[in-house]
């Protein structure tokens, strides 16, 4: 016999009798986070497609700029709620389903593209919805699922990694435009339109498929020669200094390796004449990808771990012990590893720390930004 649907409960705990809605149960908060929810997933749908889903006055208003504002806040305020939900409430399925409506609402709305001849613009909107879109999903997850369970959420080095994901936010023009160059220098000189034509017109999938191996084939080698090489070594040790992992420990790169290891890698997806759909599909992948294989959750996904990357693959990159030294340099697929003799997965083990031996790469955004100048 199996139990109530999701809608069932759903709809029994809309309709849970007054004496239990009392304050400080988390009816309230739950059922105002789906609420919103709803409401955010419906409003980014609108601002996709203001012609056909929205009336001539509401398209008007979804076109101004302070609409997009609106949407951020209501999503924050959803979010909130909803984990408020998920403290108070031992059933907490309206906070789950806020999270889920929400988490949707900020996925549509990372898929737009951003509208050309905006001028120089800093990307304050664009770090608010990121930390909101990896937020709301990899916070309950990393709570629930937790490989180091001693692990705070508000941990030593938070402030300065959320710093990090401020920098790059806001400077999101500028880093686009250097990562672009490369690719356009390239695209100048090599008139391959008959090639590109038959790339960009296979099925989406591939196009997806192909770009997520041969990005990180590019990004293999040059995140091996960060590794090898001394002078690299020093931009590419910010990273490793965390000593600490979550989904927000990722953003620390020094902004000279992000405008490196994006340039590069960018050459293939942007020259080869994958679909703009395609390109824009992966970047929200790797988006994601990046903050979950940094994720503090202790999935292990024997499974899938042979095919493509998962948290603890990555986690033995950033290990501390001896052994996990220049290994484990892919993002998506483990077999380039495995083809380059870098491949290091010891079964049902996880390192014990995380950081660089001796941990000589000081604390502090602008110490770090200094670091790999100073003899």
């Amino acid at each position: 016999m199996t139990g109530p649907s999701f809608r069932e409960k759903l709809r029994g705990e809309l309709e849970t009798p007054l004496d239990k809605r009392r304050l400080g149960s988390g009816w309230l908060s739950g059922t105002l986070a789906f609420l919103l929810g709803v409401a955010v997933f419906f409003l980014a749908l609108c601002r996709m497609f203001p012609n056909a889903l929205a009336t001539p006055q509401l398209a008007a208003a979804i076109a101004n700029p302070a609409f997009h504002w609106v949407l951020i806040a209501l999503m924050v305020a959803a979010f909130g709620l909803a984990m408020l939900n998920l403290v108070l409430r031992p059933n907490p399925i309206l906070g789950f389903a806020a999270i889920a409506l929400t988490l949707a609402a900020a996925l549509i709305s990372a898929l737009q593209p951003m509208p050309d001849g905006a001028g120089v613009y800093f990307g304050l909107d664009f770090f608010v919805l990121n930390v909101v879109l990896t937020g709301m999903l990899f916070v309950p997850l990393e709570r629930l699922f937790p490989k180091r369970r001693e692990q705070r959420l508000f941990r030593t080095e938070w402030r300065e990694d959320l710093f990090y994901y401020f920098v790059s936010s806001m400077l999101i023009q500028v880093l686009t435009f250097l990562a672009m160059a490369p690719a356009g220098a390239v695209n100048a000189v090599t008139p391959w339109q008959t090639f590109r034509a038959m790339i960009g017109s296979q099925w989406l999938v591939f196009q997806v498929i192909e770009i997520m191996f041969l990005t990180d084939l590019v990004q293999y080698w040059v995140h091996r020669a960060f590794h090898r090489v001394p002078a690299l070594w020093r931009f590419h040790a910010v990273h490793h200094s965390a000593q600490s992992l979550d989904w927000i420990a990722g953003a620390r790169m020094h902004i000279l390796e992000i405008i490196v290891l994006r340039g590069l890698t960018a050459i293939p997806m942007f020259t080869l004449g994958f679909s703009p759909l395609a390109i824009q599909i992966y970047l929200l992948i790797v988006y994601f990808y990046s903050a979950f294989i940094h994720a503090n959750i202790g999935w292990t996904l024997e499974r899938v771990s042979p095919y493509m990357v998962t948290p603890r693959f990555h986690h033995w990159h950033h290990g501390v012990e001896k052994e996990a030294i220049d290994v484990n340099f892919a993002i998506h697929f483990p077999l380039l590893d495995r083809l380059f003799g870098t491949y290091h997965m010891p079964e049902g083990r996880w390192p014990k720390g995380y950081g660089v031996g001796g941990h000589p790469v000081p604390g502090g955004y602008w110490k770090q930004f200094l670091y790999p100048f100073q003899r």
